[in-house]
């Protein structure tokens, strides 16, 4: 067979216009993180104002990355997106550890979390307890991986529009939350004093680094639009706008969700409360108002897991056709213009893990095994701007240099308290994804270079 000579561009063409670029934004960032975190964060801060001024802050930290990230994604809008910014600023082997620590952790700890809130979510909206229903719950999840990863090979459009309509049950849902909690929770035990109550259990710098571990999950999915930046039209205007505005306006709903939480509930009650939206209902309504709110944010979560399986496996796509990764997972299904294979292989690996970790197992390893390839990629607008000083840059980050560097400086922050606090699980993740180092040299070294020829040719 004649080698397929055609750029990944040619093969995946252009059809997501800015809505649907803004919706993937939300969709994946809005999923199971501000439904399931908030008991995370009260647990290990169990003082109101701070908490709330925490979520504030991992905001204005990924506000930072997200003003980094536009200039790259429009510089270079290329489907894999951090995978190519890795490569064009820091080289194809950390690219590849990039690649490798998506296949061994990162893309399967981000459908497993999210498929398990929507598998509880899903089980409390009928009126069952997902904790005494643990593996109804771990099924229905793995169900959902499934049927996201074919509604995903049929074809992008398909998926779009699922993440498109999900969109509205998840504004719906935070929507029915905040102003039921802010204007009738009063009346069902919601009161300010809450917010100014003495902290539930000392403060510590290493509950404070933790707390941010599960704000980051929530906030993850911010610059997720760049691993399908070849597959969007107008990408130098329409992927800035997006994950600009989109971050924006997820801020603003992340702290007027948890201001609902914090009003209604104590803060000691939310640090036990894994499904805090349907109990911030239930405190309201009774069972029906949280049967319905369920039901939303398990479509909401869905449709995160529909944006996650639209966007994660182009980077496998793109090492594939780098020749960073093994060959087949290039291969674009003939009839709907899809990475099957790589699609394929990303539900299995969440698959796998769905049924076996827990929520808070998938969610920490998530955050620390991906937001350090997030420093790095920012890092590189640095390095690109001296080494590539004439790439187009249609847009380039407001704040230069110091906001790419605030957002450098937290993820390093983070990581330093991880490694201090969590040395194990900490450790055990960093190397894992050091394991990529030796698999690099012997099995995909020289292919980089064969990789490196064939997209030479193809520019030409």
């Amino acid at each position: 067979m004649a080698p397929n000579t055609l750029t990944p561009s040619e093969r995946l063409p252009r059809t997501l216009g800015l809505w649907s670029a803004l919706s993937l934004v939300v969709g994946i960032t809005i999923g199971s993180g501000i439904f399931r975190s908030p008991a995370g964060v009260a647990s290990h801060v169990m003082h109101p104002a701070l908490m709330l001024a925490l979520w504030a802050a991992g905001g204005l930290v990924t506000l930072c990355g997200a003003l980094s990230i536009a200039e790259l994604a429009a510089a270079l809008p290329e489907s894999g997106g951090f995978y190519a910014y890795l490569r064009e600023g820091w080289g194809r082997r950390t690219a590849f550890l990039f690649g490798w620590s998506q296949l061994v952790l990162i893309r399967a700890a981000a459908l497993g979390g999210v498929a398990i809130v929507f598998g509880e979510y899903f089980l409390r909206s009928a009126g069952v307890d997902p904790v005494t229903h643990v593996l109804g719950a771990r099924a229905l999840a793995a169900a959902a991986i499934v049927f996201a990863a074919a509604t995903n090979i049929v074809g992008i459009n398909v998926s779009a529009i699922i993440v498109n309509a999900s969109s509205a049950a998840k504004f719906s849902a935070l929507g029915v939350l905040i102003t039921a909690a802010l204007v009738l929770g009063g009346a069902h035990g919601g009161a300010l004093e809450h917010l100014v109550a003495p902290p539930g259990a000392p403060v510590t710098a290493g509950g404070i680094g933790l707390a941010i571990v599960s704000i980051l999950w929530a906030y993850d999915g911010f610059a997720d639009l760049s691993f399908v930046a070849g597959e969007v039209r107008q990408p130098h205007k329409n992927l800035p706008a997006a994950i600009i505005g989109g971050t924006l306006a997820i801020i603003a709903i992340y702290v007027l969700a948890n201001l609902a939480y914090v009003y209604v509930l104590p803060v000691d009650t939310i640090a036990k409360s894994p499904l805090v939206a349907a109990d911030v209902m239930t405190t309201i309504f009774g069972p029906a108002g949280a049967s319905v709110v369920s039901l939303l944010v398990a479509i909401s979560t869905f449709g995160s897991l529909n944006a996650i399986m639209l966007s994660s496996p182009r980077i496998f796509f793109a090492m594939a056709d780098d020749g960073l990764l093994f060959a087949p997972l290039a291969r674009v299904h003939p009839r709907f213009r899809t990475p099957y294979l790589a699609i394929v292989l990303a539900a299995g690996l969440g698959s796998s893990l769905v049924l076996s970790q827990t929520f808070e197992t998938l969610s920490n390893t998530f955050v620390l095994a991906i937001w350090p390839f997030y420093a790095l990629s920012v890092a590189a607008i640095y390095r690109l701007r001296a080494t590539r000083p004439d790439l187009a840059r249609p847009y380039k980050v407001i704040g230069y240099p110091l906001v790419p560097a605030v957002f450098i400086l937290a993820v390093v922050w983070f990581l330093v308290n991880a490694l201090v606090n969590e040395p194990v699980t900490t450790g055990i993740t960093f190397a894992l994804i050091l394991a990529g180092v030796p698999v690099y040299q012997v099995m995909f070294r020289s292919a980089s270079a064969t990789g490196i020829r064939q997209r030479s040719r193809s520019r030409r």
